[in-house]
């Protein structure tokens, strides 16, 4: 049974969006990623509380349960899922799962053929379980610091 309610986001989200994942970076990836790396990632939850895309031109749900704000994801209508962030509290719970359901099922319906996602290293077995394969390994720029992460691919046709 899914503890989570999901619902589309709103403009007064964007702040515990913002704090979830900075918050989600520090305590949940921190155990694939350096402590510079996680600072030049976790450190671009300030821009997120001004990104009114996530509510415009992205697709964004969050998952709440009890009030309190435990997961968000966003997709655009051509299938590229842009954020997906859970809790540390709420790992492995169905969380993400229920999120991406949703999210995938929106891109479906607006005529998507395939869903892509830039993974970072934490976040790709739980992609590849869905379906997802790589695409290829790449390497991002934060702040003059490297990250790895994984450009995959689930075809929904």
């Amino acid at each position: 049974m899914n503890r989570f309610s999901l619902r589309q986001a709103r403009p007064e989200d964007l702040a515990d969006i913002a704090r979830l994942f900075r918050d989600t970076v520090r305590t949940v990836n921190c155990r694939d990623y350096s402590p510079p790396q996680i600072e030049a990632w976790s450190g671009r939850w300030r821009s997120l509380t001004q990104r009114q895309d996530f509510l415009r031109e992205l697709h964004t749900l969050v998952a709440v349960q009890d009030g309190v704000l435990m997961g968000y994801g966003n997709i655009t209508a051509g299938g590229y899922l842009d954020h997906l962030y859970v809790r540390r509290d709420a790992q492995g719970q169905g969380c993400a799962t229920a999120l991406c359901d949703a999210l995938e099922a929106f891109a479906l319906a607006q005529g998507a053929k395939a869903i892509t996602v830039h993974a970072s290293i934490t976040a790709r077995p739980f992609f590849e379980h869905r379906g997802y394969r790589v695409l290829a390994r790449q390497t991002v720029q934060l702040d003059g610091v490297e990250l790895c992460n994984f450009r995959m691919q689930k075809d929904v046709c």
